[in-house]
C-alpha cells in the first residue's frame, strides 16, 4: 500500500457531466451541459457539500460556489474513448480505451442477428425498433400477450432489449433467453442484452424492478482484475457488476435506487476495511436524463449531496474518496441520449491534500492508474496517476 492508502471508495453519479467535449459536435451533442444547464435552469438548486468539496472551482464548472480551500482536490476528465455510453466510461476509468464505439442500431438489428435470435432461442418476436421502453410496452404488450412473441428494441445506445409480461414469460427463461442472446452478441460487439419484465393490462403495463443487464466482457484487463488476482475486497454496489461482465469483483451489492445505494455504500465502508468499493449512481440517468426531467436531477442531487457528510464521517486517514461521472445526459436539451462531456473529479481523504486543482485530465484512464499507484501494482496500459499530487 502507498503512504498507508488502503482503501479506496469511488463513486460514479451516473451521467454528471459538466459541459462540452472538444469532439461534442461530432456526436451532436453541442451545447451540452449537464450540470450547468441545471444550475441556469432550476432556481432553487443547491448542492452545499459538493461545493465545500470544491465541485464549484472546477474549470468549466460555472454558477456553483467557489471556495478559497476545498476539502477535495479537484479537476475534469475528458474521455480519451471513442462513444458516450455507460460501458465505455466505466471501463475507461478501470483502465480500458476503446478506440471505437460500441455499435447502435437506429434501424433495428440485422435479419442476420435476428434469424439467429429465432433459431438459438426458440422464440419468435414482434418489434425490433428504437424506442422508449414505456412506448414500446404500451404498442405492443397487447400482441405480445395473445403471442407469446417476445419485444424486442433498442435505444440510441449499443442494446438489445427484450421486454415480456411476467405473467406470460416468467422472469428466469426471461433471462435464460437474454444469456443465449448475449453469446449470439458478442460476435457483433453489441454492449448490452436487457431483460425488460413488464407487468399489468392494456393501457395500464408497467416495468416490474426485475431488470437485468447482460453486458459484454471488457476487452481487456482492468484495475479491478488486478486487485481480485492479488487477493484485495473489490465490491460492486448497483450496476457495476453488470457493466464488467461480472469480472474483476470479489463481491456485487444490488440496489433499488440511489437512496439505497448509497445506505449500501455506507454498510459497505462500516464492513470491508480495505480494497476497492466502487458504486453506480444510476437514477440520475436512467430516470431524469434519459426522461429530460431537470427538476428531477436537481433534487436528485440534492438528495445525494445531503448524504455526503454521513459517508465521509466513516473515513479513516487510509481512506481515498473518488466522486466522478461516466458521461453526460443533458435532461435540458432536445435529446434524450448521451452526451459527450467532460466529467468531474473530486478526490477526498484524511490523509490527502485538499485544494489541488488537478486540471484537465486526458483520460478517465488516470483514474484506474491512480487505483494502481495505490496499491502497488503493475502500471496500467493507459492514464497518468495523480496520487503523488495529492500527497
Amino acid at each position: 500500500m502507498y503512504n498507508n492508502l488502503n482503501r479506496i471508495i469511488i463513486i460514479v453519479l451516473d451521467s454528471l457531466g459538466i459541459g462540452e467535449l472538444p469532439d461534442a459536435e461530432y456526436y451532436g451533442d453541442k451545447g451540452s451541459n449537464t450540470l450547468g444547464n441545471i444550475v441556469k435552469t432550476i432556481r432553487w438548486f443547491s448542492i452545499p457539500n459538493l461545493e465545500s468539496l470544491g465541485i464549484g472551482n472546477i474549470k468549466g464548472v460555472e454558477g456553483l460556489k467557489r471556495t478559497s480551500s476545498p476539502l477535495a482536490s479537484y479537476g475534469r476528465m475528458m474521455a480519451a474513448s471513442k462513444g458516450k455510453d455507460t460501458a465505455t466510461g466505466h471501463w475507461e476509468i478501470a483502465g480500458i480505451i476503446l478506440d471505437k464505439p460500441f455499435p447502435t442500431y437506429p434501424h433495428g438489428f440485422s435479419e442476420e442477428i435476428m434469424k439467429r435470435f429465432k433459431t438459438e432461442t426458440g422464440m419468435d418476436y414482434i418489434g425490433n425498433i428504437a424506442a422508449s421502453g414505456t412506448e414500446i410496452i404500451q404498442k405492443f404488450g397487447e400482441e405480445h400477450i395473445k403471442t407469446k412473441k417476445l419485444i424486442v428494441y433498442t435505444s440510441a445506445d449499443s442494446v438489445f432489449q427484450i421486454a415480456a409480461h411476467e405473467a406470460v414469460i416468467p422472469g428466469e427463461r426471461l433471462y435464460e433467453v437474454c444469456k443465449i442472446t448475449r453469446r449470439i452478441l458478442d460476435d457483433y460487439g453489441v454492449c448490452r442484452v436487457i431483460a425488460r419484465p413488464f407487468e399489468g393490462s392494456a393501457g395500464s403495463f408497467k416495468r416490474t424492478a426485475q431488470r437485468k443487464d447482460f453486458s459484454i466482457a471488457p476487452t481487456g484487463e482492468t484495475v479491478l482484475d488486478k486487485l481480485k488476482a492479488i487477493g484485495l475486497p473489490v465490491i460492486g454496489i448497483g450496476k457495476i457488476g453488470d457493466i464488467y461482465g461480472h469480472r474483476g469483483l470479489t463481491g456485487e451489492i444490488h440496489i433499488r435506487d440511489n437512496m439505497d445505494g448509497i445506505d449500501k455504500t455506507i454498510d459497505a465502508i462500516k464492513h470491508t476495511d480495505r480494497g476497492l468499493l466502487f458504486t453506480n449512481l444510476v437514477d440520475f440517468d436512467m430516470l431524469y436524463g434519459h426522461r429530460n426531467d431537470a427538476e428531477g436531477y436537481a433534487k436528485s442531487l440534492m438528495e445525494f449531496d445531503a448524504r455526503l457528510p454521513g459517508i465521509t464521517a466513516l473515513f479513516k486517514d487510509s481512506d481515498m474518496l473518488i466522486i466522478t461521472a461516466d458521461h453526460g445526459c443533458d435532461p435540458t436539451t432536445p435529446s434524450t441520449d448521451h452526451s459527450r462531456e467532460y466529467v468531474p473529479l473530486l478526490v477526498y481523504g484524511k490523509g490527502l491534500k485538499g485544494g489541488i486543482d488537478m486540471g484537465t485530465r486526458e483520460t478517465f484512464a488516470d483514474v484506474g492508474q491512480t487505483i494502481a499507484n495505490v496499491f502497488g501494482l503493475q502500471e496500467m496500459q493507459n492514464g497518468e496517476s495523480f496520487l503523488k499530487q495529492l500527497l
